[in-house]
């Protein structure tokens, strides 16, 4: 069966994916590959514990994040009509 990746928009067929947790959100091969490694990268700047819930929570977010389901905090809105010398 054929389905588009959240990341990347590409489409692939869902039995060319290898690691079944990638099955989670639909994401190609490559995709799922990118976040495995920016995971580990997010694990060891953060010093994240997996044995504790709530460093798991955190990484379940950044990896919303990463597939685009989710902003992230303290996201400036670009308005192209403000001025910069005008208070928010």
């Amino acid at each position: 069966m054929t389905k588009t990746c959240l990341k990347c928009g590409k489409e692939f067929d869902e039995k060319t994916v290898e690691d079944p947790a990638a099955e989670k959100y639909p994401s190609c091969q490559d995709c799922w590959k990118e976040w495995t490694t920016h995971a580990v990268m997010v694990m060891n700047e953060m010093r994240l514990d997996m044995s504790l819930p709530e460093h798991r929570k955190l990484l379940r977010k950044y990896e919303r994040m990463f597939f685009g389901l989710e902003k992230p905090e303290g996201e400036f809105q670009k308005n192209p009509d403000r001025r910069p010398d005008e208070p928010l």
